[in-house]
């Protein structure tokens, strides 16, 4: 089975080389794409992957790759075996947090990447470029309610951008969803715990195992 690795920003793929390590090992095929300079729509990347990636997948989203995650289930649902939401959500960005978008993309086109950034590859266009993409995305929590596989939502009780409660609500929504809270874990909970969501993973994917 095909695993889609989809990282979160401002991070890369490099983000799930534990991961791939270990998805490899349990005979799994990772795929690994980088979603910077896809252009500024999330759809559009769904439409890319799509093209570029034959077959079924499980999407494993992180936060943005989250989005891409359920644009692909709106795109090819037939294709979309599973799905794994990790630190992410399934509706569109509130008032208040599109303007701290605008925000965050006006400081990269007037000052480029940030010192805490310094260690990315990416130039500040094309982080800019993501967050218009997260901004103007469109609502899929219809998507996640009528997704006909089992959908695997994770979250960090430290997340300060997506909460617990609305994590079980999601995965509440959806016809098989599961919860699984990564209590000490912030964001990026395949980061701050990698061995506990390796093997949440991989439990989640052994129902494909072969």
């Amino acid at each position: 089975m095909k695993v889609l690795l989809l990282h979160g920003w401002p991070l890369s793929e490099r983000m799930w080389v534990q991961q791939v390590s270990s998805l490899r090992k349990h005979g799994f095929e990772p795929i690994v794409p980088h979603l910077y300079g896809r252009g500024p729509s999330i759809d559009g990347w769904a439409a890319q992957l799509l093209r570029d990636n034959d077959g079924t997948f499980v999407p494993v989203g992180a936060s943005m790759g989250g989005y891409c995650a359920l644009a692909l289930a709106r795109r090819a649902p037939e294709r979309i075996v599973g799905l794994v939401l990790v630190g992410s959500r399934a509706g569109a960005d509130t008032f208040e947090r599109r303007r701290q978008r605008d925000d965050q993309i006006a400081e990269l086109r007037a000052r480029g990447v940030p010192p805490e950034l310094e260690d990315t590859d990416d130039t500040a266009e094309d982080l800019a470029v993501a967050q218009e993409a997260m901004r103007d995305r469109m609502d899929l929590s219809g998507v996640a309610a009528s997704f006909g596989g089992p959908l695997l939502v994770c979250v960090g009780d430290r997340d300060e951008i997506v909460s617990v409660e609305e994590s079980r609500e999601l995965a509440s929504s959806a016809l098989s969803g599961t919860l699984e809270v990564f209590v000490g874990a912030g964001h990026f909970v395949s980061l701050d715990q990698p061995e506990r969501f390796t093997s949440v993973l991989l439990d989640f994917l052994s129902q494909w195992q072969t």
